[in-house]
């Protein structure tokens, strides 16, 4: 997928406690953003996007909340692309190489958000801080 991320006309920043509610917050904000950007809730790339979106949201307030009281939520889109991020102060980087081990067991939310974005067609990467104190998961995938 070619699309510059800067170049996405749309975009949307949401700052929350990094508390189970935030969540579902991130979730509806989402829907509200695409609604308004146009992007029908019932586009095939979106129930799984929502998901991806809330599995990262869970894992930033679940292993990052007690160094990172904030998880941010960046939303963007264009015509033909979906993108979104989920920050935290948190420096851990997960790889997101990881999937399926030996035993049949997976790296958790981690693993779903890997099989439903290659699933899609899409990328994942982790960005770090320049600092090295916090990263973002950012997911683009294709509309």
């Amino acid at each position: 997928m070619s699309t510059r991320l800067e170049a996405l006309p749309h975009r949307h920043v949401l700052t929350l406690p990094a508390m189970p509610s935030a969540v579902r917050t991130a979730r509806e904000t989402a829907e509200r953003a695409l609604a308004e950007w146009g992007i029908s809730l019932r586009h095939p790339t979106v129930g799984p996007a929502l998901l991806i979106l809330s599995e990262l949201v869970t894992n930033s307030v679940r292993h990052a909340a007690a160094l990172s009281p904030q998880v941010t939520v960046i939303y963007a889109a264009g015509a033909d692309c979906l993108a979104f991020a989920v920050h935290d102060r948190h420096p851990h980087r997960p790889s997101l190489n990881a999937s399926v081990t030996d035993t049949g067991t997976g790296a958790g939310g981690l693993a779903t958000v890997m099989e439903l974005t290659l699933g899609l067609g899409g990328t994942a990467v982790v960005r770090a801080d320049v600092d090295g104190k916090g990263k973002s998961i950012w997911i683009t995938l294709p509309l």
